[in-house]
């Protein structure tokens, strides 16, 4: 494993590619994790002329999300990860301030049982959803959100929610617009379906993560994600991506009733007047297919 010292991350004559480890967490029922894989690979593609070859090593963890901080934090068998930010998490880790899915992490779509779905049709405010309970995991910024808005919530590890929704222990999850009708389809025996009606939204965004010493690694990536950006492989990968084409396939986002809530976690240093960096529900097909065009400086 290359050791980073100093601002520079370039590579000598003949010598050994830099090491990126990053966690994999996929399985044969989450599969979430390969649009970061890819923009990960996009943003090193990017810098290589600079900083130097490369190679990406993924790092099996099947531990809970805080504890995968935790090792990113101490410098252990990760050098990057990707996560929702909050302001913790900005004072323990270096975040490269580019919102990996454009804030499309704080659209929230409801993972309900199908023969429950009715229950939701009153909830068009706060107040109402909040007769019924949420699922979440312990260590994610959603719970603190969902609470900070008094919304009830039940935490249990990723895996176990669902089984939990099917057995009434609670009455939906939130879900990121890119996650829910992949997750109800990897499990029929569990009769669940995604809420037709309603969008939760609250401002959010998903971060490449580094070690807080690891200033090189996140000026690379920072660079990387910003050439991506310029030249327009970046939304090419966004809207392009086979987890999230069918988001604005499918989702009928323009029909669904929003109900906003507040995120008490957000930095005050994230990007919100960098409109370019931003997707929002009300997007014209035009830019979507605009993406496509862009066949460019994809790995």
């Amino acid at each position: 494993m290359i050791l980073w010292s100093g601002a520079s991350l370039a590579s000598t004559e003949g010598g050994e590619p830099l090491v990126v480890r990053y966690p994999d967490m996929s399985s044969p029922l989450d599969q979430r994790n390969d649009y970061f894989e890819q923009l990960l690979r996009l943003a090193l593609e990017k810098t290589r002329d600079d900083f130097g070859d490369y190679r990406l090593q993924a790092v099996p963890l099947r531990v809970p999300q805080g504890r995968i901080l935790r090792l990113l934090s101490a410098g252990e068998k990760i050098d990057v990860l990707w996560s929702m930010t909050t302001r913790n998490r900005e004072r323990h880790l270096r975040p490269v301030r580019i919102p990996l899915t454009k804030g499309m992490a704080g659209y929230r779509l409801l993972v309900v049982r199908s023969d429950d779905h009715a229950r939701f049709a009153d909830a068009t405010t706060l107040e109402a959803l909040a007769r019924h309970v949420a699922g979440q995991a312990a260590d994610w910024p959603d719970t603190d959100i969902l609470r900070h808005n008094e919304l009830p919530v039940t935490t249990s590890g990723y895996f176990s929610l669902f089984t939990m929704l099917r057995h009434g222990r609670i009455d939906y999850i939130p879900r990121a617009l890119n996650e829910p009708w992949a997750e109800v389809a990897q499990r029929p025996e569990l009769d669940l379906k995604v809420e037709p009606r309603l969008l939760l939204h609250y401002p959010a965004a998903s971060y490449f993560f580094v070690r807080r010493q690891n200033a090189a690694l996140a000026q690379r990536l920072e660079q990387g994600l910003e050439r991506a950006i310029a030249d327009g492989s970046f939304d090419e990968l966004f809207f392009q991506h086979p987890s999230q084409r069918p988001i604005f396939e499918r989702a009928e986002l323009s029909e669904r009733h929003v109900l906003k809530l507040t995120n008490p976690l957000l930095p005050e240093r994230t990007p919100l007047d960098r409109s370019e960096l931003w997707w929002h529900p009300d997007m014209t097909d035009d830019v979507i297919a605009d993406s496509a065009q862009h066949k460019v400086g994809r790995p």
